[in-house]
């Protein structure tokens, strides 16, 4: 569709009609006219609706004279039925024009407010558009980007090992407290002298780990000690942080700001955490019965799930670098004014200084979402329900994997992949997800990508 000025006139509705204008390539206004033969009918349908139900002093149901209804209600009705007569024939003249605009239609108050609904009976109102707009994609080989494959290190091994045996490691009771054990007993405020105050700060069955403790004189109090001892010591100068103070008091953090001095902690036990061992009972803790049956196979496992997460660390990098160059090397301009108006209308909270600051990042997102969905059509990307079942279940068994959960069977990954789709949310986003790793994979078809390995440290970098 070219555009230049001129009018374009679409009949709808009796003596309705909807007039555009286009005054740039990205900006058009929208008059729409309504007469009132457009909307009597239909407002007088409504009063004769309400005077049915309508429950007045005086008048039986059913029985209130039309007349006075249309004297409460009908000018209500009357705004009521126009706005939505107004709203359904613009959607419906967008649909039949094939008009693809960013945002919604924005009424014009310029010319919208000089409206009076007392005295007019025809009506005209008027709406500015910003009209998406019209691009190439220009992609070849001769636009490069970097794939890079992290490297798996033994470092990485350990720290995955050493991960693992803490998870499914343990506490254990100690009769001698040690720099890393956590004291189990009760804490209780001191006056001046070293007493305990009567119906002082009190807390009972409460927890401290000695290596929280931040004065280091203070902390090797705590050591060495047994079941029954006690430690007094200046609260505010170990625990300087509220959360910690309001966690070993057992109150809110609003509520300790002002606690200071001294305080007695009387150790009533003493645990120590040990890691798991490296045995056959961890095997089957982390991978069912008999899934792994020595330290070679559960090291063998250990790479296998790194280099599934450092994959997936690289796919999302690439996805960045692909996204980015699609926007470089695909300009085309936005109706920008009109995309600030619309946020702040869309987001009532927000000030013109907020979307002025955040914009850069709004045009960002657009841009490469109308690159996407340009590429998504003319491609034809299809999502199935077997591609948002086969996702969702992806989905279900990374999170149970983060939880632990690797012996979970392709039936319950199933079953809970199912009850995900079956919420509206969840389902749309999977469905974003999918679409635009099909978009990313089309984009990488049409550029060159040059491997490249690199260590942790180098690709953390590349985001700094």
């Amino acid at each position: 569709m070219r555009f230049g000025g001129f009018l374009n006139l679409c009949q709808i509705n009796f003596n309705m009609n909807i007039t555009r204008e286009n005054i740039s390539d990205l900006n058009a206004v929208l008059k729409v006219s309504i007469e009132k033969a457009d909307y009597e009918d239909k407002v007088e349908k409504v009063l004769k609706d309400y005077r049915k139900k309508a429950n007045i002093k005086g008048f039986r149901p059913g029985m209130v004279p039309i007349g006075l209804v249309r004297k409460m209600y009908g000018k209500a009705v009357q705004i009521d039925e126009i706005n939505k007569m107004v709203s359904e024939n613009i959607q419906k003249y967008l649909v039949d024009e094939k008009l693809d605009i960013l945002g919604d239609p924005l009424p014009k108050p310029d010319e919208n407010e000089r409206i009076d609904f007392d005295t007019q009976e025809d009506f005209t109102f008027s709406f500015e558009l910003g009209l998406a707009p019209v691009f190439d994609i220009r992609l070849s080989k001769k636009n490069k980007v970097t794939n890079y494959e992290i490297r798996i290190d033994d470092k990485m091994k350990n720290d995955y090992l050493q991960s693992y045996m803490r998870r499914y490691g343990e506490f254990r009771k100690e009769a001698d407290s040690e720099e890393k054990d956590m004291l189990k007993g009760s804490i209780e405020a001191l006056d001046d002298n070293g007493n305990i105050v009567p119906e002082g700060l009190f807390a009972d069955d409460t927890t401290l780990s000695i290596d929280i403790i931040k004065d280091t004189k203070i902390r090797k109090l705590f050591i060495g000690k047994t079941e029954n001892d006690y430690v007094d010591f200046n609260l505010r100068k170990a625990l300087p942080n509220d959360l910690e103070i309001a966690s070993l008091l057992k109150r809110q953090k609003e509520e300790v700001s002002d606690i200071n001095g001294a305080f007695r902690f009387t150790i009533k036990e003493i645990n120590r955490f040990y890691p798991a061992e490296l045995n056959q009972e961890l095997f089957n803790k982390i991978y069912g019965e008999d899934v792994v049956n020595s330290e070679e196979e559960f090291m063998k496992k250990i790479e296998d799930e790194i280099a599934l997460n450092l994959k997936q660390e690289s796919d999302y990098k690439l996805s960045l670098d692909l996204k980015k160059l699609a926007i470089e090397k695909t300009d085309f301009k936005l109706p920008e004014e009109f995309l600030k108006k619309w946020l702040l209308k869309v987001n009532e909270k927000s000030s013109e200084e907020q979307i002025e600051k955040e914009f850069d990042s709004f045009r960002h997102d657009l841009k490469w979402q109308l690159i996407r969905n340009k590429i998504a059509r003319q491609n034809e990307v299809k999502i199935t329900e077997e591609d948002l079942q086969k996702e969702a279940e992806n989905i279900t068994r990374y999170q149970f994997r983060q939880y632990g959960l690797f012996y979970a069977t392709d039936e319950q990954i199933g079953n809970y992949a199912r009850e995900t789709l079956k919420r509206e949310e969840d389902a749309k986003r999977i469905a974003d997800k999918l679409l635009e790793e099909k978009v990313i994979a089309l984009i990488k078809e049409l550029v060159k990508v040059d491997d490249k390995t690199v260590t942790i440290e180098e690709f953390n970098k590349l985001f700094e």
